[in-house]
């Protein structure tokens, strides 16, 4: 696979590792250690706003272990955990979970196994912040709520237990109506390039001021969205019959639907993660190397489509 490749993707490698991809510097004298790690990381995104099915928090590792380079990703692939690994990471902090689902194994006879034991054996600790990274304030679709230039944005689901301005999805409005074509463009403009690119639905020349979106899987929100009197849905992964009955129940065509990569709509949120990790971390008088995995994730490597405007 590919890596990210964009200018989006090398800004934020940029804010997040400011010596650059190559740098070598020197480790830091006062690294935390993971314990530490791990209560600023509740601080930004706790892991009360997870919702009940997620497996979130410390996957591998010792809360007593130093760590001094952080790496963020949005999944825990072998070929993002050997990234890891080359660099020198002490933490990797991913969206995904590696284990969502119970296992009775880790033996290295399966991808799974082999992403555990090579985080052990390397000493590098695994952390996952998932929807509790999609709930919490300044989250998953925060940030692309904020890239896609929405304003005085709420979410679509309140959290359960949370703040007001927390929990899944988020909707807003943009400061000037544009077109369902103008936007769409704005919309891949500001994504890392992947397979899949951008599809829409609607009227190319439609108008549009109100927006839904959630970053990853978003078509179980639907009534939500309807509810919101969005425009336009910007989400992840929309499966044949929930896009065909939002259409058949669409009121005068709308909402819309805007239909990105789930890589792509979650990997903005990781320069920003990063980042503020950083900044609570700094706070707290530590010296920590953070950045963001170069890897794409995302599982296309290639698509066809036919001829057209």
């Amino acid at each position: 696979m590919e890596p990210v490749n964009t200018d989006v993707a090398e800004d934020a490698r940029t804010a997040a590792d400011p010596a650059g991809a190559e740098s070598d510097a020197a480790e830091p004298s006062d690294a935390p250690a993971l314990g530490e790690i791990l209560l600023a990381v509740e601080e930004l995104w706790p892991e009360s706003l997870a919702e009940e099915w997620d497996e979130v928090g410390l996957v591998a590792g010792h809360p007593s272990a130093a760590v001094s380079r952080i790496m963020f990703a949005v999944d825990p692939t072998l070929d993002v955990i050997e990234e890891a690994i080359e660099w020198g990471a002490d933490l990797l902090i991913t969206h995904h979970p590696l284990l969502l689902k119970g296992v009775t194994s880790v033996a290295a006879t399966t991808a799974k196994g082999k992403a555990v034991h090579r985080l052990i054996e390397s000493g590098t600790a695994l952390l996952t912040v998932h929807t509790n990274g999609d709930s919490a304030v300044g989250g998953v679709s925060d940030v692309l709520a904020d890239a896609l230039g929405l304003q005085d944005v709420v979410p679509l689901t309140p959290a359960t237990n949370g703040l007001p301005e927390e929990g899944i999805g988020r909707v807003g409005d943009l400061e000037d109506v544009m077109t369902l074509g103008d936007f769409a463009a704005r919309v891949y403009g500001i994504l890392p390039s992947v397979a899949g690119g951008v599809r829409v639905s609607g009227d190319k020349d439609g108008l549009v001021r109100r927006v839904a979106v959630c970053g990853g899987a978003g078509d179980s929100l639907f009534n939500e969205v309807r509810a919101s009197n969005a425009d336009l849905f910007v989400t992840a992964d929309l499966r044949h019959h929930p896009a065909s009955e939002a259409r058949e129940n669409a009121v005068n065509d709308r909402p819309y639907l805007i239909d990105v990569s789930h890589f792509a709509s979650e990997w903005l949120w990781l320069p920003a993660a990063a980042e503020a990790l950083g900044n609570v971390l700094n706070d707290q008088g530590h010296d920590v190397d953070i950045r963001v995995s170069t890897t794409n994730s995302d599982p296309w490597d290639f698509i066809l489509t036919p001829g057209g405007d």
